[in-house]
Protein backbone atom coordinates (compact mmCIF):
# COMPACT_ATOMS: atom_id res chain seq x y z
CA UNK A 1 0.00 0.00 0.00
CA UNK A 2 1.17 3.51 -1.16
CA UNK A 3 1.94 5.07 1.83
CA UNK A 4 1.53 5.41 5.73
CA UNK A 5 2.81 3.16 7.60
CA UNK A 6 4.15 0.44 6.71
CA UNK A 7 2.57 -1.56 9.71
CA UNK A 8 -1.25 -0.50 8.54
CA UNK A 9 -0.61 -2.64 5.23
CA UNK A 10 0.81 -5.72 6.75
CA UNK A 11 -1.97 -5.48 9.48
CA UNK A 12 -4.61 -5.40 6.64
CA UNK A 13 -2.79 -8.57 4.85
CA UNK A 14 -2.58 -10.49 8.33
CA UNK A 15 -5.98 -10.04 8.73
CA UNK A 16 -7.52 -11.82 5.79
CA UNK A 17 -8.70 -14.70 5.43
CA UNK A 18 -6.68 -15.75 2.60
CA UNK A 19 -2.84 -14.53 2.92
CA UNK A 20 -0.40 -15.06 -0.22
CA UNK A 21 2.23 -17.53 -0.06
CA UNK A 22 4.56 -14.16 -0.21
CA UNK A 23 4.92 -10.94 1.25
CA UNK A 24 7.54 -8.40 0.56
CA UNK A 25 7.58 -5.42 3.20
CA UNK A 26 9.51 -2.36 2.73
CA UNK A 27 11.53 -0.78 5.57
CA UNK A 28 12.60 2.37 4.40
CA UNK A 29 10.31 4.80 6.32
CA UNK A 30 9.04 3.00 9.99
CA UNK A 31 8.89 6.42 11.66
CA UNK A 32 4.51 6.45 11.09
CA UNK A 33 2.17 5.25 13.19
CA UNK A 34 -0.07 2.22 11.97
CA UNK A 35 -3.79 3.76 10.58
CA UNK A 36 -5.84 1.88 12.27
CA UNK A 37 -9.04 3.20 10.89
CA UNK A 38 -7.49 2.03 7.81
CA UNK A 39 -6.99 -1.46 9.20
CA UNK A 40 -10.66 -2.14 10.22
CA UNK A 41 -11.86 -0.61 6.99
CA UNK A 42 -9.98 -3.13 5.05
CA UNK A 43 -10.12 -5.87 7.87
CA UNK A 44 -12.04 -9.38 6.58
CA UNK A 45 -14.95 -9.14 8.39
CA UNK A 46 -15.87 -5.31 7.55
CA UNK A 47 -15.44 -6.85 3.60
CA UNK A 48 -17.91 -9.70 4.05
CA UNK A 49 -20.42 -6.95 5.43
CA UNK A 50 -20.25 -5.03 1.82
CA UNK A 51 -20.76 -7.91 0.07
CA UNK A 52 -24.21 -6.79 -0.81
CA UNK A 53 -22.82 -4.12 -2.98
CA UNK A 54 -20.91 -6.26 -4.96
CA UNK A 55 -22.81 -6.67 -8.10
CA UNK A 56 -23.74 -2.83 -8.07
CA UNK A 57 -19.68 -2.43 -7.96
CA UNK A 58 -18.95 -4.74 -10.45
CA UNK A 59 -21.68 -2.81 -12.98
CA UNK A 60 -20.12 0.38 -12.00
CA UNK A 61 -16.71 -0.95 -13.32
CA UNK A 62 -17.97 -2.95 -16.25
CA UNK A 63 -19.30 0.68 -17.69
CA UNK A 64 -16.25 2.69 -16.55
CA UNK A 65 -14.47 0.21 -18.66
CA UNK A 66 -16.49 0.25 -21.51
CA UNK A 67 -16.11 3.92 -21.55
CA UNK A 68 -12.55 4.44 -21.04
CA UNK A 69 -11.69 1.01 -22.42
CA UNK A 70 -7.91 -0.06 -21.03
CA UNK A 71 -5.00 -0.33 -22.99
CA UNK A 72 -3.74 -3.63 -24.36
CA UNK A 73 -1.23 -5.82 -22.60
CA UNK A 74 1.07 -5.34 -26.12
CA UNK A 75 0.25 -1.56 -26.24
CA UNK A 76 1.54 -1.10 -21.92
CA UNK A 77 4.55 -3.79 -23.23
CA UNK A 78 5.63 -1.41 -26.17
CA UNK A 79 5.37 1.75 -23.70
CA UNK A 80 7.51 0.68 -21.41
CA UNK A 81 10.25 -1.07 -23.42
CA UNK A 82 10.78 2.01 -25.48
CA UNK A 83 10.76 4.06 -21.95
CA UNK A 84 13.65 1.27 -20.95
CA UNK A 85 15.99 2.14 -24.28
CA UNK A 86 16.11 5.96 -23.47
CA UNK A 87 18.98 6.75 -21.75
CA UNK A 88 18.52 7.59 -17.92
CA UNK A 89 16.95 11.30 -16.94
CA UNK A 90 19.26 14.04 -16.73
CA UNK A 91 16.49 16.36 -14.68
CA UNK A 92 18.44 18.68 -12.52
CA UNK A 93 17.13 17.94 -8.72
CA UNK A 94 19.23 19.43 -7.01
CA UNK A 95 16.51 21.55 -5.02
CA UNK A 96 14.70 19.17 -3.89
CA UNK A 97 17.00 16.68 -3.19
CA UNK A 98 18.98 19.27 -0.71
CA UNK A 99 15.16 19.75 0.69
CA UNK A 100 15.22 15.85 1.43
CA UNK A 101 18.47 15.64 2.94
CA UNK A 102 17.82 18.24 5.26
CA UNK A 103 14.43 16.75 6.53
CA UNK A 104 16.05 13.55 7.41
CA UNK A 105 18.92 14.94 9.06
CA UNK A 106 16.42 16.69 11.23
CA UNK A 107 14.12 13.79 11.96
CA UNK A 108 15.13 10.94 14.55
CA UNK A 109 13.20 7.99 13.74
CA UNK A 110 14.16 6.08 16.46
CA UNK A 111 10.96 5.96 18.84
CA UNK A 112 8.45 5.30 16.95
CA UNK A 113 10.56 2.90 14.41
CA UNK A 114 11.48 0.78 17.57
CA UNK A 115 7.84 0.13 17.92
CA UNK A 116 7.10 -0.37 14.46
CA UNK A 117 9.69 -3.17 14.04
CA UNK A 118 8.55 -4.64 17.17
CA UNK A 119 4.77 -4.83 15.70
CA UNK A 120 6.43 -6.06 12.36
CA UNK A 121 8.23 -9.06 14.26
CA UNK A 122 4.79 -10.11 15.81
CA UNK A 123 2.92 -9.48 12.41
CA UNK A 124 5.61 -11.67 10.59
CA UNK A 125 5.56 -14.42 12.90
CA UNK A 126 1.80 -14.51 12.20
CA UNK A 127 1.79 -14.29 8.47
CA UNK A 128 4.66 -17.29 8.69
CA UNK A 129 2.43 -19.45 11.43
CA UNK A 130 -0.45 -19.31 8.68
CA UNK A 131 1.76 -20.51 5.85
CA UNK A 132 3.31 -17.30 4.25
CA UNK A 133 6.77 -16.49 3.47
CA UNK A 134 7.82 -12.74 4.39
CA UNK A 135 10.72 -11.14 3.19
CA UNK A 136 11.99 -7.55 4.25
CA UNK A 137 13.80 -4.92 1.21
CA UNK A 138 15.15 -1.59 1.40
CA UNK A 139 14.17 0.80 -1.72
CA UNK A 140 17.02 2.38 -3.16
CA UNK A 141 18.11 6.15 -2.41
CA UNK A 142 20.26 9.06 -4.16
CA UNK A 143 23.59 8.55 -2.40
CA UNK A 144 22.94 12.01 -0.22
CA UNK A 145 19.67 10.50 1.21
CA UNK A 146 21.39 7.15 1.94
CA UNK A 147 23.92 8.51 4.21
CA UNK A 148 21.38 10.73 6.10
CA UNK A 149 20.70 10.43 9.95
CA UNK A 150 17.13 9.37 8.91
CA UNK A 151 17.86 6.23 6.99
CA UNK A 152 21.10 5.00 8.38
CA UNK A 153 19.21 5.47 11.91
CA UNK A 154 16.29 3.32 10.49
CA UNK A 155 18.45 0.55 8.84
CA UNK A 156 20.66 -0.18 12.09
CA UNK A 157 17.19 -0.62 14.03
CA UNK A 158 15.63 -2.91 11.33
CA UNK A 159 18.76 -4.95 10.61
CA UNK A 160 19.52 -5.55 14.13
CA UNK A 161 15.68 -6.67 14.98
CA UNK A 162 16.37 -9.13 11.27
CA UNK A 163 19.72 -9.68 11.19
CA UNK A 164 19.26 -13.62 9.42
CA UNK A 165 20.36 -12.07 5.77
CA UNK A 166 18.21 -15.31 4.47
CA UNK A 167 14.78 -12.39 5.45
CA UNK A 168 16.27 -9.65 2.55
CA UNK A 169 15.56 -9.15 -0.25
CA UNK A 170 18.64 -7.24 -1.87
CA UNK A 171 18.46 -5.12 -4.60
CA UNK A 172 21.29 -5.53 -7.22
CA UNK A 173 20.96 -2.74 -9.68
CA UNK A 174 23.61 -0.22 -11.28
CA UNK A 175 23.15 2.94 -9.62
CA UNK A 176 24.09 4.29 -12.37
CA UNK A 177 21.09 3.59 -14.36
CA UNK A 178 18.78 4.77 -11.61
CA UNK A 179 17.39 8.64 -10.73
CA UNK A 180 15.33 9.95 -8.23
CA UNK A 181 12.65 12.96 -8.75
CA UNK A 182 13.55 14.01 -5.48
CA UNK A 183 16.21 11.99 -4.24
CA UNK A 184 13.30 9.45 -2.60
CA UNK A 185 11.20 8.84 -5.24
CA UNK A 186 11.85 7.01 -8.52
CA UNK A 187 11.54 8.11 -11.88
CA UNK A 188 9.18 6.43 -13.94
CA UNK A 189 12.54 4.91 -16.29
CA UNK A 190 13.34 3.91 -13.19
CA UNK A 191 10.84 2.58 -11.43
CA UNK A 192 9.87 0.25 -15.04
CA UNK A 193 13.75 -1.32 -13.97
CA UNK A 194 12.89 -2.06 -10.23
CA UNK A 195 10.03 -3.60 -11.05
CA UNK A 196 11.18 -5.84 -13.67
CA UNK A 197 14.50 -6.79 -11.35
CA UNK A 198 11.54 -7.55 -8.37
CA UNK A 199 9.27 -9.50 -10.36
CA UNK A 200 11.99 -11.65 -11.35
CA UNK A 201 13.64 -11.93 -7.51
CA UNK A 202 10.16 -12.64 -6.62
CA UNK A 203 9.51 -15.68 -9.15
CA UNK A 204 12.77 -17.19 -8.12
CA UNK A 205 12.20 -17.03 -4.33
CA UNK A 206 7.98 -18.64 -4.69
CA UNK A 207 10.14 -21.41 -6.40
CA UNK A 208 12.97 -22.05 -3.64
CA UNK A 209 11.60 -24.92 -1.66
CA UNK A 210 14.02 -23.32 1.15
CA UNK A 211 11.54 -22.82 4.20
CA UNK A 212 11.55 -19.29 5.26
CA UNK A 213 13.65 -18.24 8.28
CA UNK A 214 11.83 -17.87 11.54
CA UNK A 215 12.80 -14.34 13.05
Amino acid sequence: MAGGSVVTGLQIVAGQRQIPKMVVVETNVLSRPPDQNLVERYSADHGRDQLFLRPIRTAIAAYENWIHAPVSHAQVKASLQLLLEQAPSNFDNHVYLERAVQQMEDEDPTPMAEKNVEKLRQLIDLLEQRGARVLLLEMPYAAPIETSRYARTTREIVHKAFPDARRWLPIDLQQAELRWADGVHLDERSAVLLSRYLDQRFFSRLGDAEPSPGN
